[in-house]
């Protein structure tokens, strides 16, 4: 059975840095991709990052290019994200996410198979 447990969630200020991790477990995703997408009330999943195993290729939403980096333990089996310069619209559930194939879009929430139960990360101003 494949988990995802998202950790490192957390209520910060304008400004600050977090760091999410995702301990993955039943699967490996060596040939595939984990990620971070992140859910506001009321609005949909949006990507944040993601990062293939294979060759450690990382890949951002526009919001999050030059604040925030992904990054993986494959000894652990974990992926990381590095949140800095937090602003408000950062905030939301942040959901981490792999999937074992590349065939389809890496940006968009169908294109993952396997999701984390989500973390809550609060910016206020």
């Amino acid at each position: 059975q494949v988990q995802l447990v998202e950790s490192g969630g957390g209520l910060v200020q304008v400004g600050d840095s977090l760091r999410l991790s995702c301990a993955a477990s039943g699967r490996s995703f060596s040939s595939g991709q984990m990620g971070w997408f992140r859910q506001a009330p009321g609005k949909e999943r949006e990507f944040v990052a993601t990062i293939r195993w294979s060759i450690g290729r990382t890949y951002y939403a526009d919001s999050a290019k030059g604040r925030f980096t992904i990054s993986s333990d494959n000894g652990k089996n974990t992926v990381s994200l590095q949140m800095n310069s937090l602003k408000p619209e950062d905030s939301g559930v942040y959901y981490c996410a792999a999937r074992s194939y590349l065939s389809s879009p890496y940006d968009t929430p169908r294109g993952y198979d396997y999701w984390g139960q989500g973390t809550q990360v609060t910016v206020s101003s």
